[in-house]
């Protein structure tokens, strides 16, 4: 077995986690404890898919270039949102949002770009849409949901000034 195909394993296993860890994370209630604990599993997964997608790309460079792009992007808002819900700055709840979610687009983008054209009714789309379809439906809700957290005194006393 080649080290890309190791490589590609690791990937898939983490994808997929992190798509699991995602969705539960985004339907469960948003307080200390399971919420922080998915999200700590989520990262972790998103780690795994970033270096593995940074390797594979670097192997394969000439056919894969995008992914180091796509994955130094896309891992950027999930560490953006994780450091926010760390170190609770100003805005923070805001910022965490917005970096979880923006990860969490940029997973389900990736699976509909690599696996829409085997999936029924989703290879109807063309794929340049595919690359949209995701963002254009997730920022919108990243908004609603951001509207819909206004801080809260516990939350301005939880936050740490700049």
């Amino acid at each position: 077995m080649s080290i890309h195909t190791v490589l590609l394993i690791l990937h898939i296993i983490a994808g997929s986690f992190c798509l699991l860890t995602g969705t539960t994370n985004l339907s469960v209630k948003k307080k200390k404890g399971y919420h922080t604990r998915i999200g700590e599993w989520y990262h972790g997964g998103y780690i795994v898919v970033f270096i593995t997608s940074v390797a594979m790309a670097i192997i394969n460079w000439s056919e894969s270039a995008y992914l180091f792009y796509i994955a130094l992007f896309s891992y950027s808002l999930a560490l953006f949102g994780y450091l926010a819900g760390k170190l609770r700055k100003r805005n923070w709840l805001t910022k965490h949002i917005a970096g979880m979610v923006g990860s969490y687009i940029g997973i389900i983008t990736a699976v509909l770009v690599v696996n829409g054209m085997d999936i029924p009714l989703i290879n109807q789309i063309p794929l340049l849409l595919l690359w949209f379809v995701p963002t254009i439906i997730g920022t919108p809700i990243i908004f609603m949901v951001n509207k819909r957290y206004k801080p809260t005194k516990s939350d301005k006393a939880l936050s740490k000034p700049l």
